[in-house]
Order: structure tokens, then sequence, then C-alpha cells
């Protein structure tokens, strides 16, 4: 049995659904109903939480919202985990993994994770490890050849020469690609080599410092005002000096009134010691502009450097940045370049020496993958066949051929495809080109019991897929749900009363009018009550019709 199993799922306003809690078991589910009950509203809340995309239209009329719920009890999750890690989502607590999807009127839609906030393609990604959903229609994907090969690569247990084979033509194709970059046309090379080197020498010719455009500009602003700070220098040394009512003259006359004011009342000696600093403050301030003074440089030579390493700065600043800083930075990385181009050569021839050996590396990777997946397409060929016999299709062929490609590709050196003949004596043919949707929703159902035990999907959903089918075939097809059912959990919605007898466990969808508004709803049946339901799917509850359904329901299928 699978190591992770949907124990609860629940609906509410979503269609025809108000709220429907479902509780569901291992092994084979079926769920059965009239037509247009809702059945297929399952499928449909499946769907949203494996993160496909809906529309408001799926709310309930009068609802604001409608939301799905599933919990899944996880009896392994240290893997389950380290995906949700590698997702940025909450690990699993308790071994229990909580999925939900919210869809609202205004077209809000939200997503959840174990409680956490997730995006839509987060919840796709997980959901397809979880959930293999086989509807009406999707039961086309089987002719997609990637699907093909995933198939027979799971079949095989290729996945690791996959994944060697992966790792080495990923780097192959980054080291082609830097290869590429370094073969363009040469003309441009040369203009671009040119260009670098006169941007460099530009840059470097500038001997630039990062603190520097800050002192540079208070030098200038002082260089620019020169004369107006003598003429103000000389009237400040005028009044303190030089005038003949100097300050520092009249303040040091002061000090003989100071002086007889002492030897009137000697308790003023302070003001004395006051009146000194105050005349040495002033005699310091005298020689402090007189050091200003001589330190003004009216050389117009040293203004017209520092106007033209101003206007220097502000020129590389347009070119390559707007601060130096980012000058400097600019240079760094052109060098850089530069660097790299003009070793071209070398690195042509470098990165051609690492190709040489990747490409044999991936040659032999990819013979040991070609070699896994060749012994295992005649193996699934015929597990296949043998399942295909058992659903109806015995007299039709089925075989998995491989074809080389030109080069190597990303999944490997071939090509995978399906081949179908539904009728003895004809040549097969590609499986898309040839099969109808009954044969292939069969061969489906085929593939899936020959990959049982190496499909690592935990829950497998079928919705009509036994459509087009009935009769013996149809027991078939309840025998196979039912064998996948010992190591999946699958769940079929189904209207072959042949297919439903063979379920573990049986549902049934019934519509209800409550207050004018129709509900469905979905009801477990047993003993009696699905006898009565395999006798409505035979076409009526006569006697005759409940016997039968007797008959289809075998001792041991009863939970």
């Amino acid at each position: 049995m699978s190591p992770l199993l949907l124990t609860s799922l629940r609906i509410r306003n979503l269609a025809l659904v108000e709220d429907l809690p479902w509780s569901l078991s291992p092994g084979f589910t079926v769920v059965t109903g009239e037509t247009g009950s809702g059945k297929s509203l399952i499928l449909g809340a499946l769907k949203l939480l494996v993160g496909e995309r809906a529309d408001k239209s799926l709310i309930r009329s009068g609802a604001d919202s409608c939301t799905v719920e599933a919990r899944f009890e996880v009896a392994e999750p240290g893997p389950l985990n380290g995906q949700l890690e590698g997702l940025g989502v909450e690990p699993c607590e308790d071994g229990q993994l909580l999925l939900k999807r919210v869809l609202t009127a205004t077209g809000t839609n939200r997503q959840f994770v174990n409680g956490s906030p997730t995006t839509l393609a987060v919840l796709k990604t997980l959901g397809g490890s979880l959930v293999d959903l086989h509807g009406p229609h999707d039961h086309q994907s089987l002719l997609s050849p990637d699907l093909q090969r995933s198939l027979l690569d799971a079949f095989s247990g290729a996945a690791k020469p996959l994944a060697e084979y992966s790792a080495v033509y990923s780097q192959l194709q980054a080291f082609q690609n830097e290869l590429d970059s370094l073969c363009g046309d040469d003309a441009s090379f040369e203009r671009e080599c040119a260009l670098l080197a006169y941007q460099l020498q530009e840059i470097e010719s500038a001997a630039l410092r990062e603190e520097e455009e800050a002192e540079l500009h208070s030098r200038y602003n002082v260089a620019t005002q020169g004369r107006r700070i003598l003429e103000l220098i000389a009237q400040l040394q005028l009044r303190l000096l030089e005038s003949e009512d100097a300050l520092l003259g009249r303040i040091t006359e002061l000090g003989r009134t100071f002086r007889d004011l002492e030897r009137a009342d000697p308790g003023a000696a302070h003001l004395i010691e006051t009146h000194a600093r105050a005349v040495a403050e002033l005699e310091d301030l005298a020689q402090g502009l007189q050091k200003y003074n001589d330190s003004i440089d009216l050389d117009p030579g040293r203004l017209q450097e520092l106007e033209d390493r101003v206007n220097l700065l502000e020129t590389l600043k347009r070119k390559y940045g707007p601060t130096i800083p980012e000058v400097i930075g600019f240079g760094m990385e052109a060098a850089d370049r530069h660097r790299k181009l003009s070793s071209r050569a070398e690195q042509r021839t470098r990165l051609q020496n690492l190709i040489g050996e990747l490409q044999k590396r991936l040659q032999l990777t990819g013979e040991k993958l070609s070699e896994a997946r060749g012994k295992a397409a005649p193996l699934l060929a015929q597990k296949v066949m043998e399942h295909m016999a058992d659903l109806g299709l015995e007299k039709a062929s089925f075989s998995v051929t491989l074809s080389l490609t030109p080069r190597p590709g990303p999944f490997g050196l071939e090509n995978t495809e399906f081949l179908f003949a539904p009728n003895p004596g004809e040549p097969p043919k590609p499986l898309r080109a040839i099969a109808s949707s009954g044969e292939t929703s069969r061969i489906m159902l085929a593939v899936k019991s020959a990959l049982a035990e190496q499909d690592t999907v935990a829950l497998l959903v079928f919705d009509e897929i036994d459509a087009n089918v009935g009769g013996e075939i149809a027991h078939s097809v309840g025998e196979k749900m039912r064998s996948l059912g010992k190591q999946h959990q699958v769940l079929c919605i189904s209207h072959l009363p042949q297919v439903a007898s063979k379920a573990n466990h049986h549902f049934v969808v019934s519509k209800t009018y409550v207050n004018d508004r129709t509900i469905s709803d979905l009801s477990p049946v047993a003993g009696a009550d699905r006898e009565a339901e395999i006798a409505r799917m035979l076409g009526g509850k006569t006697a005759s019709a409940v016997a039968l359904a007797r008959t289809l329901l075998e001792p041991g299928v009863e939970p």
C-alpha cells in the first residue's frame, strides 16, 4: 500500500454541493449515481486541489466562496517533507498533509499547504506528485511522447542513469552557450574590445578615489571665492587691529579702567580675569585670520586645475554612473570583460576541450540510459499486452520502440514511441495516430496496471475511464481497478455495475431538494443498499436485477 493516503475530502459551495465531508479508506473506492447527480464534482474538487485553474462560475449560487480541503495521512514523511521544504512550505506534522483551496466570488483565490498560504504553481507541483487524474479526456496524455518516455523510464528503473545524463547535458549546454558567446562576429568583437579599452583608459587615467569628490568641490569653491574671501579678511583685520578705533586696542585700554575698579573694590578681581581672557581670545582670532589669509591661493593656474578636475569627474559620472563609486565599479567590470575578451582564443580552446570531454561523457551516460530502456521496452510491452488481453484487446498488439535522435537531446539519445495495432495483420502505428478513445482509455489502464509497482503517485482517480466498454470487458476493468487498489489508493467514478461491484468501498451521489434548492450528497452503501444500487445500474430494482447484483458482489469485496 502507498505510504500516503487521502483520508478526508471536504467540499463546500461547489456547484450543487453545499457542504460535503467525505472520509476515505485504502484500496479501490467507486462512486456511482444517476446521470446529472453530480458525480464528476468529486473530480472537479480534486482538480482544484492539484492546482488546475478555475473560475467563479464553480461557486454555488448565493455563496461568496467555495472551499475544497483534503487531508492525507503520511506514513513516511521524510521524502515528502524534503519536497515541501524545496517548495518553501511548512512540513507535515503528526503525519498529516493538509491541502486547501478557496475560490471567491470577487475573483480572489487562495491556496494553503499545512495551513501556510502558497502559490497556485506550488500547489500544482505538489498535487502532481500526489494525485493522478484520468477524466474522460485525460487519457489523451498517454499519446504524448514525453509521457511515454517517462513511463518507460519508470518501468526500467532508469532514474539514476537519467539523472546522470541530465546533469552532464545541462553542464554541456552551459559551456556551449559560453562558447557561442565567444564566437560571434569578429568585427563586433573588435569594436567591443576597442570600446572597453577606451573606457578603461579614461577611467584608470583619472586615478579616482571614492572620497575625492566632496574634498574637490570644497577646494574648488574656496578657489573660486578667493578674492571675496581676502576682501572680507582684510575688513575683519582692519576692524580688529589696524584702524584707529580697532577692537583689540579699545578692549586693551579697558584694562586700565578694570584695574582702577579693582583698587576701589578688590572683590571685582574676577572681572579683570575675564577681561584678560577676552583679550587673549581676540589675539588668537587675529592670528587665525592671518593664517587663513596666508592659505588663500589666488594662482589662476591652480584654479584652472581644480576646475578641470571637477569637469572631468562630472563627465565620467555622465558616462559611467551617477556617483564616483559607481564609475569605479563600472571600470572594474569593464576590466574583467576586457580580460575575458582579450583571452578569447585561449578561452575558446579551453571550452572546446571541456565540451569535447563532456560530449564523451554524455555519450557514455546516454548509452547506459539507452541500455536500460532497451532492456525494459519489450518487457513493458509484454506486460501491457497481458493486461490489454484482460481488457478485451487480446488480438491487438502493443510495442515500445526506441529511435535514435540526430543528436543527443535533454532526455537521452533516442525518442520513445508507443505503437499499437488493433487488428491482426495490420502494421503497428503510433498510438496517437490510430487508437480510438475507448482503446486509449483501456491501454492507459493496462499501462497503469503494468506500472503499478513503479508508480509513485499515491492516489489514482478515474472518471468514466470505463466508457465505451461493457460485458466481460467491464468485469476486467473492475478487476484491474481492484488490483491497482492493492498498491495504490484508487478512486473511480463509474456507470458500470461490473466495475462498481469490484470496489472495496462504494459511495452513491444523489440529488435532494431542500427549500427549492438542489443539493448533491454522497453516502456510503453496503449490504442491501449496495445490492439495490448495483441493481439500479443494471436497469432496475426487479428481483432478477437484485439477484444479478448479489451475484456480482463477490464474497470478500465488502469492507
